[in-house]
């Protein structure tokens, strides 16, 4: 505790008194009358407050680097184990799955989403199909640059708020040509959420510029990569997959073929039991 006498705090050049008292009026003894002192006083709580900004701003980037990194997959995402949910479904727990994968920034991917756009609509009402959809971005590699990698990872904060299927389609109404690599703007993808309606923005911007489903992207197109699958659209049918979509099929073929998978995923179906009969007293 400190007494009648004021405890003594040394600093280069000057020594500064803690006032022991409130009733201490020796303003010789407890005031510093050194501008000189007063300047290094602000000198080093300058110093000091830039350390402090300076370790924020190193912190905050190691955290938006280790959120680009980490796999987090978007909410309602599915797959066979936590790591591999990779598709995003659309109308889930229905006898057909088609499985569509699609690049953010491929004219291929954008002709193949517009052109079957009513189809999907049609077997998504009639409750014979879902959708999982299967970003990628093999265009990166092709153009080079980052926009269909960017473009995927705000697609997937959409979804977490049930906005994917909108988003991606004022994506494609704004997808820039893929020579440009404008879909790594982050204005024309906040713009694009926007569009979209229904998503709240500022979790939606905090998403994408923390990079929160980079990671998750890498993944999928890792994935893809692997597979083998060819080149953008590819569609799939309770994972056996089509001919060239752009040249062998044809919204009517799909709907066609959907509608013949449903009638032999019901025939393969085990047949319920018969009501046991409650007898009567």
């Amino acid at each position: 505790m400190i007494g009648a006498v004021g405890k003594h705090i040394e600093l280069p050049g000057e020594r500064v008194r803690m006032v022991a008292s409130a009733g201490n009026t020796n303003n010789d003894d407890t005031t510093t009358k050194s501008s000189g002192g007063k300047w290094r006083t602000y000198t080093l709580t300058a110093v000091g407050l830039a350390v402090v900004c300076g370790a924020a701003v190193v912190v905050g980037q190691f955290s938006r680097a280790s959120e680009a990194t980490a796999f987090e997959a978007p909410s309602g995402a599915v797959g066979t184990s936590d790591a591999t949910k990779l598709a995003l479904p659309v109308k889930p727990t229905v006898p057909v799955t088609l499985t569509v994968y699609e690049d953010p920034r491929s004219p291929r991917s954008r002709d193949f989403a517009q052109q079957y756009a009513a189809t999907f609509s049609q077997l998504l009402a009639s409750g014979q199909a879902q959708v999982e959809y299967r970003l990628v971005t093999q265009s990166d590699q092709q153009y080079g640059g980052t926009g269909a990698k960017e473009a995927a990872a705000a697609a997937a904060c959409a979804q977490d708020q049930g906005r994917f299927p909108e988003f991606m389609d004022e994506l494609w109404k704004r997808q820039p040509a893929p020579q440009t690599d404008g879909l790594k703007d982050p204005k024309l993808l906040k713009a694009i959420a926007k569009k979209a309606g229904k998503i709240q923005h500022d979790t939606f911007d905090l998403c994408l510029d923390r990079n929160q489903r980079q990671g998750w992207v890498k993944k999928s197109q890792e994935d893809y990569a692997a597979s083998g699958l060819g080149p953008v659209p590819v569609v799939q049918i309770n994972g056996q997959t089509l001919a060239d979509p752009a040249k062998q099929l044809t919204p009517s073929k799909l709907a066609a073929l959907v509608a013949k998978e449903a009638r032999q995923v019901a025939a393969a179906a085990p047949a319920s039991p018969a009501p046991t009969a409650t007898p009567t007293p």
